[in-house]
């Protein structure tokens, strides 16, 4: 009696102190899901979950259950029986016996783009992974969408490897990772490599000084205060601004800060600054070298 005493004693105390084991993979539309009664075994079944995301019960109409674990599908499946006067207390188990697809979808700026086969939820970083990892183009604004949900997931992937493997999340059987092409900046004209620059920082800014000191700076033979940045508009139109390069590279006046596109044109001298208009500038940049950090 005493041994029966202290084993019960130890059961219990492992019950309050271990952490309920949760699960992570979801049910979504297309799984076929096993319902057992413990009270009415005449109610067992086997149904697939509708596109609508309910599953159809022999008793109690439709349930929704996408987007539960298999327990929270139990306890709705057990609210549904009482609800409809069909049973006192029962005891429901839900068990996903084949989940709709067993793979993620990779597209965008990635190495590999595709589909790729997973059985358990993975973290971001593993599933880039897989395909190869991020191209140099990569925005760093990875979006995820959930399969059971349609749920729209941000992950930020940062140049900082500390921040990036602390803020992953998980990515499910059935989910699809997206990765944006990164907006660039075009820096053209009499500097040492004219092309375009991504706005690859971990804020996703970009100012003039710097895009000109990725671009390897200006020559002697330019003519800075004469740059002009060139912006196109919602309508396609573009705009021209005037900027006093040098003054900004003197502190007497605030380092601008590029919108995506803009095109950063200094001169080789007044006779060709005339001469260069915003609908050649604009037809440069669209062919212009993008190159990397």
């Amino acid at each position: 009696m005493a041994k029966f005493v202290v084993c019960l004693a130890l059961a219990i105390c492992w019950a309050c102190c271990c952490p309920a084991q949760t699960e992570s993979l979801l049910i979504g539309p297309g799984d076929l899901l096993s319902v057992q009664v413990l009270e009415a075994p005449e109610l067992a079944q086997h149904a697939r979950v509708t596109d609508a995301g309910t599953l159809p019960l022999i008793l109690g109409g439709e349930v929704k259950v996408a987007g539960l674990t298999p327990a929270e599908a139990a306890t709705a499946v057990k609210d549904a029986l009482v609800a409809g006067h069909y049973l006192l207390n029962p005891h429901v188990s839900v068990t996903d016996d084949q989940y709709a697809t067993q793979n993620v979808t990779v597209l965008g700026q990635v190495a590999h783009p595709g589909v790729f086969p997973i059985v358990t939820p993975r973290s971001v970083l593993d599933v880039l992974g897989l395909s190869g990892g991020v191209t140099e183009l990569a925005d760093r604004r990875v979006m995820i969408e959930r399969h059971a949900t349609k749920e729209h997931i941000q992950y930020f992937l940062s140049n900082k490897s500390s921040i990036a493997l602390d803020n992953q999340v998980r990515v499910y059987p059935g989910d699809t990772v997206i990765v944006p092409k990164i907006d660039v900046v075009y820096v053209l004209g009499d500097v040492a490599r004219p092309g375009g620059f991504p706005m690859a920082t971990n804020d996703g800014k970009m100012t003039l000084l710097r895009a000109i000191a990725l671009a390897g700076s200006q020559h002697e033979s330019s003519v800075p205060n004469a740059t002009r940045v060139i912006r196109r508009q919602s309508d396609g139109s573009y705009v021209e601004m005037k900027v006093a390069l040098s003054k900004m590279e003197k502190g007497q006046q605030a380092d601008m800060e590029l919108q995506p596109d803009d095109i950063v044109f200094l001169p080789f001298s007044y006779l060709r600054n005339m001469a260069t208009n915003m609908t050649a500038l604009a037809a440069a940049a669209a062919t212009a070298t993008i190159y990397r950090f």
